[in-house]
């Protein structure tokens, strides 16, 4: 991750899983993941953010709930269109 800040801030009074999902949300709503592009996998995503993959899986489970992303069972997790809901 070279230069870049850490997604993981273990001084933070946060749970992990919350500051990746922060993270994932910070990049969707920056436009690195547009609507319908599919999410990394969940060991990518550990690996990137430095955290375990249930970690991973909390954050995601979060943004299914907060409407920022679908999943679809054996195909992948994809960055939900919200320009319908608006």
């Amino acid at each position: 991750m070279g230069d870049q800040k850490p997604v993981v801030d273990p001084t933070r009074p946060v749970y992990a899983w919350q500051q990746v999902a922060d993270w994932i949300a910070r990049r969707i709503e920056g436009g690195e993941l547009l609507p319908g592009a599919r999410l990394e996998g969940e060991r990518e995503m550990a690996e990137q953010a430095g955290v375990a993959v249930g970690t991973v899986r909390r954050a995601v489970e979060d943004l299914r709930q907060r409407g920022l992303v679908v999943t679809l069972p054996a195909k992948g997790t994809y960055i939900a269109d919200r320009s319908a809901d608006s």
